[in-house]
């Protein structure tokens, strides 16, 4: 069908019956039945084109709801195309039309003898092409022509003619009555629905795609005329509509269609329907028992008579057929009948903080401190749930509630605080000018809104610093006198007091400033950044809160503050879920300092869809970096490449410029790592030619952290050794250079290869010397493998190496642990021979195989060659476990539990017992004693985890 018709998305279901019922050899009826705006025109106008194609004469007609009451209107506008026919009809029958037509003063013929008229009028115009008789909106067709059609839909059998009418279901009782076949005609499923707003609307919002779905449900009308209302100033949510639930503007199709039936309900049932449709019941039928208490709608009976209710199955309580009746319902109501209404679902949600703020705000006209207390509570327990823009929303509407000036100055300075963490940028300047209060021109909120702007939109990370540290010491020269900015020690939903020497105690404000001056010294990563930054918060003593003490330490330099971060994390994780969304990806930040992201992995990843569901995209960007940063490390290559670039997308819809090249950076690195040299220096120009002339050190520093990978990996040593010293010198680990730790081995490794013995020995020493392996375990295992390569004593570069290799976390770090055991590898050959050599670098070769780092991999292979073993390829072996599945069988075999299995590697015991259900017919055994013999006899296959 589809190469004679225009395109259409889904309905193959229905297009199937429709192309069969065309088929058919003989006379047919069919009904299609469906919601309004489901798609039934559509559907028709699509049989339409293909009949038309393949031989059918098409007449069609259309319901007209002003002419429902002329009898037979409806008949003669679908004969009208056909009447020259009647001239070959009897004198009876077409007299039977000049009648009902209006042509002749005669009786009018009875149902039945209209009816046969009809049907020989339309066999005699079939007579020379097949028919198709297409009757749109049949609701509207008066009720004499339904009569007649139905009589002729029951008797076209014997003829060519097929006839195809499309109604409402809640109109559909005369058709009905005629037993005539029907098609239902649901809603669109979830991918068609997708596809069709996509196809028609590839340029909306991403925010308003999500509520475009949600609000249509599939309704083709409403995905194609939604987008332009949603999308426009007009449609944003009302302060104090719920999240989810806020009204819908309407095409007038709809609210014609909708709006009258509810002007025919009693006050009484309009009311019910009000109060239903402001606390969000549920339209549409539900797929599951509903969750949370809603209102209870009652004696609304005859709403459901009317086709704008249905019964959920499984509570048998009233919900809105479709989201349009509800908005409809909300949109009919007077402003003084919404607030009514919001106040008695006030005092029905009176336990639920965010709800009953929710309807407090709705129903409030004046300033009222109780209500905007209450939404400053609701705005907490949101952003504690990832429900960013609720947060803003609420908190905008406190302002506007608020008495004083004071009041609503630092209720805006909250929304703009939380718009601008959660990337909301446009909205926290609108937030931050909206506060037109006399003397709030250096406020808190202000200086936030500016240092996001900056950083986030222009990478200006000095003037940013500059803003934010002038900010902080505003707020603590004024603490011992009159007020300067924002009142210092409040915090969202409360007050902090001062200490007895008369200065502020720890208060919301000054941890947000000190907070976000530590992320800019952390971009700038330069030494003088955070000098500035230290001297200034060792000015503030005990205001300084304990995690942003640890975010200082982590974010700085963990070669020189690093000892006791991770226990330290650990303990504020601790606090997960009461954690606020930013809270969670700063941990998660000092987490990757230390390397233990692994730890925490369930975390962001629970997190961040929420998020990112919330509308706080700033968030989730960092959460998804995160996510990448382990993915990466722990040897998922492919899942971080996926991760990447669904973060650099968001980035660029978004128009975060730095978190675009923050994303670009670490695809960067990715992309070297794989011996994608050519990609890996695209993405690596496009980062240095825009972070280097900013001076944003974050992001120099990783593009010469690729430079460096993309060398080694290539094997031009020389280029990885100038591109490593731009980190850090030889021997001097640079201060407040986060990746100078973090490329030891680089740097030890390019000297090495460039008859730089004497550099590289002083690198590895100094690694040492600085209490590396104190501070992470990837920076242990790195640091004794440096050692052990830069040893002249071959005891100590044996010692050297089992440390690195059998260090409890070396696993999850596959990559640097095949480095390390290819240069054992190469060491054993030149020492003991190519026997000694083969077990080693075979597990090199199978890591970076499976990895997929092809030039590390290669290397690996022609060392394996020159000890005389053939170097296949590890995925060939039809008994080859994944490094976790070697790593968990190696803990298996060693006696562990699942349990302790699943501690050690942060999995489940069940997904543990999982990947030793694969493991066992992999290995040919079936009892976890026989694992340490079948690990044993695996030809050169060491695994991630070195046997003990």
């Amino acid at each position: 069908m589809e190469s004679l018709v225009t395109p259409m998305v889904g309905r193959e279901a229905e297009r199937a019956v429709l192309a069969s019922f065309l088929a058919a050899p003989q006379g047919q009826a069919l009904v299609l039945k469906g919601e309004t705006g489901v798609g039934k025109s559509a559907l028709l106008e699509h049989v339409a084109q293909y009949a038309g194609g393949v031989g059918y004469r098409v007449v069609r007609a259309v319901g007209v709801e002003a002419e429902s009451h002329l009898p037979f209107a409806g008949l003669h506008q679908l004969l009208h195309p056909l009447l020259p026919y009647a001239e070959r009809l009897d004198d009876v029958h077409r007299v039977a039309f000049d009648v009902v037509f209006g042509r002749s003063q005669e009786r009018a013929p009875s149902v039945m003898a209209l009816g046969i008229a009809v049907l020989d009028l339309v066999a005699v115009a079939a007579a020379q092409e097949r028919l198709l008789l297409v009757l749109d909106d049949g609701q509207w067709l008066d009720a004499a022509s339904v009569e007649v059609c139905g009589f002729v839909g029951r008797r076209l059998a014997g003829d060519t003619v097929k006839l195809l009418v499309a109604l409402r279901p809640e109109s559909s009782a005369g058709f009905d009555a005629a037993a005539l076949p029907a098609l239902p005609v649901p809603p669109l499923d979830g991918p068609a629905a997708e596809r069709l707003l996509d196809e028609r609307h590839p340029h909306v919002d991403p925010r308003v795609r999500r509520r475009v779905l949600d609000q249509a449900q599939g309704n083709p009308l409403a995905l194609l005329e939604l987008p332009s209302y949603l999308g426009g100033s007009a449609a944003r949510p009302a302060p104090g509509e719920p999240d989810g639930h806020e009204v819908v503007p309407l095409p007038d199709r709809f609210r014609q269609v909708f709006g009258a039936r509810i002007a025919a309900l009693g006050p009484a049932a309009r009311g019910e329907l009000l109060r239903g449709a402001l606390d969000g019941v549920t339209a549409g039928a539900p797929a599951g028992p509903t969750a949370g208490a809603r209102y209870r709608m009652r004696d609304v009976d005859e709403a459901a008579a009317v086709g704008l209710l249905d019964q959920d199955h499984f509570s048998g309580e009233f919900v809105f057929r479709h989201p349009l009746v509800r908005s409809t319902v909300v949109r009919a109501a007077t402003p003084n009948e919404r607030r009514a209404a919001h106040a008695a679902l006030a005092e029905v949600h009176r336990d639920d903080i965010e709800r009953r703020a929710t309807h407090l705000a709705a129903a409030a006209v004046d300033p009222d401190d109780e209500v905007a207390a209450a939404l400053e509570q609701a705005a907490a327990s949101a952003t504690r749930r990832g429900g960013a823009a609720a947060a803003v929303t609420w908190l905008t509407r406190a302002a506007e509630l608020s008495r004083t000036p004071e009041d609503r100055s630092r209720r805006l300075g909250d929304a703009a605080f939380v718009a601008g963490h959660a990337g909301l940028l446009d909205q926290a300047q609108r937030l931050v000018g909206a506060d037109g209060a006399p003397g709030r021109a250096g406020t808190t909120a202000s200086a936030l809104a500016f240092a996001y702007a900056v950083l986030y939109e222009d990478g200006d990370v000095r003037s940013a610093h500059r803003q934010v540290a002038a900010a902080v010491e505003r707020i603590v020269d004024g603490a011992a006198g009159q007020p300067v900015g924002d009142a210092p020690g409040r915090t969202i939903g409360g007050a902090a007091g001062r200490t007895a020497g008369g200065a502020p105690a720890p208060s919301e404000e000054l941890t947000r400033l000190v907070n976000l001056l530590l992320a800019v010294s952390q971009y700038a990563g330069d030494s003088a950044s955070w000098q500035r930054t230290h001297r200034l918060l060792d000015s503030l003593g005990g205001l300084v809160p304990p995690n942003s003490r640890l975010y200082q330490d982590a974010w700085c330099d963990v070669v020189r503050r690093g000892a006791g971060v991770g226990e330290r994390v650990a303990a504020a994780f601790a606090a997960y879920p009461d954690l606020d969304p930013w809270d969670i990806t700063r941990l998660g930040v000092a987490a990757y300092h230390v390397d233990a992201l692994s730890h925490y992995r369930t975390y962001l990843r629970r997190s961040v869809q929420r998020e990112l569901r919330a509308g706080a995209v700033g968030t989730g960007m960092t959460m998804l970096h995160l996510i990448m940063l382990d993915q990466t490390a722990s040897g998922d290559w492919e899942a971080a490449e996926r991760t990447g670039q669904q973060v650099l997308e968001l980035t660029l819809a978004h128009g975060h410029v730095l978190f675009a090249q923050q994303s670009r950076a670490y695809l960067a690195v990715l992309a070297a790592l794989r011996g994608d040299l050519d990609r890996a220096r695209d993405l690596q120009a496009v980062v240095d030619r825009w972070a280097r002339p900013r001076r944003i050190g974050f992001l120099t520093q990783l593009a010469d952290t690729v430079g460096t990978t993309a060398a080694l990996g290539e094997g031009d040593y020389e280029a990885a050794y100038l591109c490593a010293i731009g980190i850090t010198a030889p021997g001097v680990l640079e201060p407040c250079a986060h990746q100078a730790s973090r490329t030891v081995l680089d740097l030890v490794e390019a000297a090495l290869h460039t008859g730089r013995a004497e550099q590289a020995r002083r690198h590895a020493l100094a690694a040492r010397d600085a209490g590396l392996p104190e501070v992470s375990p990837r920076l242990a295992v790195i640091t004794f493998g440096a050692l052990a390569m830069t040893a002249e004593d071959g005891a100590e570069a044996a010692e050297m190496y089992r440390r690195a290799e059998e260090h409890p976390a070396a696993g999850d770090f596959p990559f640097e642990l095949a480095r390390i055991r290819l240069a054992h590898g190469i060491r054993l050959r030149q020492h003991l021979g190519p026997r000694a050599a083969r077990p080693v670098l075979g597990g090199a070769v199978e890591t970076f195989e499976r990895l997929g780092a092809r030039g590390w991999a290669e290397r690996a292979r022609a060392e394996l060659r020159l000890c005389g073993a053939p170097a296949h390829s590890a995925a060939a072996h039809p008994a080859a476990l994944t490094w976790q599945e070697r790593r968990i069988a190696d803990l298996a075999a060693g006696g562990l539990t699942n349990k302790e299995i699943g501690e050690r590697t942060h999995l489940s015991p069940r997904t543990v017992s999982s990947h030793l259900y694969r493991v066992f017919p992999k290995l040919g055994v079936t009892t976890r004693a026989a694992l340490r013999d079948a690990l044993a006899a695996l030809p050169d296959q060491p695994g991630e985890q070195p046997r003990r």
